[in-house]
């Protein structure tokens, strides 16, 4: 794919034309988020708890999953590796990959369980969350790595999204094997052990979890001195910061962007950072350079904050927004 140059964005036919041919292939921790909507009026008898009359269910794909949705979802052809549980969730996962029209590769095992979070709601208030999870055992993640290796050569870039579940045990070997076969690889990271992500192409951190690696900052000044360091330190091209209301910030080697969001009511910041890592992998594997491949990704972001729950940005609604008008 031609890079495009420095300061030009593609117009929106070529971009369209772009992300069709791009392959991106998203790997890591998968689980199905579980709405149960419903109304409370009372406090039960039993304990000091709302007692809520469940009026229907919705499943929607999360984590990993949700990211290829959001590639799929802007033309992109997204292929899903993950490990799962044998179970009804993973069944569920599958379909919801095969309606966005993800290559869903889901390794069963059998003696886990498949992440669930499973959420009550009622009257636009979450209640409570329930938590469903195990840590996936050696020998399923044995396989998911020698499949990771098999679908290397049919991507542009790679994505490794990490939600600490356990999914990406063998991380240091999908990298290095990436970067020797020339594939982009952008990391959605977790915790606070960067060095197992050395030698990536880009990590996506938002402050929160930046904070946790780097500690806290006082000035603008000091927040680009950490960051560069811990880019430098982990031998990456390049820190994309999501930064909530303030935007992105991409720190590359001797130089600093920032993009500020665009102005617009915020309802729901959950999924956000999905699309960024998205839409910054789909974009690079489309032939754009990271600055633009980040004016692309906030413009997606903005679409997405304006929705209630882990949403994804069509192609038609990322094209409608200024970056695009004005190209």
């Amino acid at each position: 794919m031609m890079m495009l140059a420095a300061d030009t964005l593609p117009a929106p036919a070529d971009l369209t034309r772009r992300f069709a041919a791009a392959r991106v292939l998203v790997v890591g921790d998968v689980m199905l988020d579980r709405y149960w909507f419903g109304d409370t009026h009372r406090i039960s008898p039993e304990a000091p708890v709302p007692v809520t009359k469940i009026e229907r269910t919705e499943n929607r794909a999360g984590g990993a999953a949700n990211v290829a949705r959001n590639i799929a979802s802007l033309g992109g052809q997204a292929t899903l590796l993950s490990v799962t549980g044998d179970d009804e969730a993973a069944a569920e996962l599958d379909a919801l990959m095969q309606q966005a029209h993800v290559a869903s590769h889901l390794l069963r095992d059998p003696t886990i369980s498949t992440t669930i979070k499973l959420r009550v709601v009622a009257r636009n208030q979450q209640l409570i969350r329930l938590d469903f999870e195990n840590r996936p055992t050696h020998e399923i993640l044995r396989r998911a790595t020698e499949a990771f290796h098999q679908h290397l050569p049919q991507c542009d870039a790679v994505i490794l999204s990490d939600y600490g579940k356990g999914g990406l045990a063998h991380v240091t070997e999908m990298i290095d094997a990436a970067r020797e076969a020339g594939k982009a690889v952008l990391i959605d990271p977790k915790g606070n052990d960067y060095l197992r992500y050395r030698g990536a192409s880009m990590v996506t951190p938002n402050r929160a979890e930046l904070r946790e690696v780097v500690g806290a900052w006082q000035s603008e000044e000091e927040l680009t001195a950490k960051a560069q360091q811990l880019r430098a330190s982990l031998r990456l091209d390049s820190l994309l910061l999501t930064r909530s209301e303030e935007g992105l910030s991409l720190y590359q080697d001797k130089t600093v962007t920032h993009q500020a969001t665009a102005a617009r009511e915020v309802y729901d910041v959950s999924g956000a950072g999905d699309t960024v890592i998205a839409v910054m992998a789909l974009s690079i594997a489309a032939g754009l350079g990271e600055k633009q491949a980040m004016l692309v990704a906030n413009a997606a972001a903005g679409v997405v904050v304006g929705k209630v729950g882990t949403a994804v940005c069509s192609l038609p609604e990322l094209l409608a927004q200024a970056p695009f008008q004005a190209a």
